[in-house]
């Protein structure tokens, strides 16, 4: 028969529950700088390097290991075959990794969690700065969001984030949803505080210019 086990176009476009992962084991095989196997162990890597550093408060360290993380994870996006979005762009990488018929089930959610880690990892990063640089932290904590509308880092940074960028309702907006997830969470509560406290004095100060 010339039914070939090892094409890969056997395995059906759509990923079967349990992975096809029969042609999954061949990479390790030849290990070349850009196999997706090396490109997802070395994101890994560079992801738990940014995350030790972050515990030894090395924060500007810890974003470069966060950022070559992230590079590793674009990179694998151009081995498997798309476009690098380029960095104006606001979705994440995620969309050309779940295609990908390449990587097995497991590397797959190994590297989308990365993903989502990195960028909510580089938002805690640059908030421990001296000089914050909040629209990027609200960028950051948005490509998470896109993704996982529920995480509370990500709502109660990008809460913080806005509400120091002067945009207030938006950040009541971030805060009070990241409350609804970690109800008893006190930095929530009183980022909430300020930010009302801010709106009402905003409505005031607005009563008496227009009086």
């Amino acid at each position: 028969g010339h039914r070939t086990e090892s094409a890969p176009s056997r395995c059906p476009p759509t990923i079967c529950p349990g992975g096809c992962l029969h042609h999954g084991g061949s990479m390790l095989k030849q290990p070349s700088h850009n196999e997706p196997a090396d490109v997802v162990r070395r994101a890994l890597d560079f992801k738990s390097q940014g995350t030790q550093c972050y515990k030894d408060k090395k924060y500007r360290e810890a974003i470069g290991k966060y950022h070559r993380a992230l590079l590793e994870i674009k990179g694998l996006c151009r081995v498997l075959g798309d476009p690098d979005p380029g960095p104006k762009s606001t979705s994440t990488l995620l969309p050309t990794i779940s295609k990908s018929s390449t990587l097995t089930d497991e590397q797959k959610g190994a590297m989308e969690n990365a993903e989502l880690e990195c960028y909510n990892s580089l938002a805690a990063c640059l908030l421990q700065m001296e000089l914050v640089n909040y629209e990027r932290v609200k960028e950051y904590c948005l490509k998470v969001l896109l993704k996982e509308g529920k995480n509370f880092k990500a709502l109660y940074r990008s809460g913080v984030a806005y509400y120091h960028l002067g945009d207030y309702q938006k950040a009541l907006y971030y805060l009070k949803e990241s409350h609804k997830q970690e109800p008893s969470d006190t930095n929530a509560i009183r980022y909430i505080q300020l930010t009302e406290m801010k709106i009402r004095r905003n409505a005031q100060k607005e009563k008496k210019e227009a009086s």
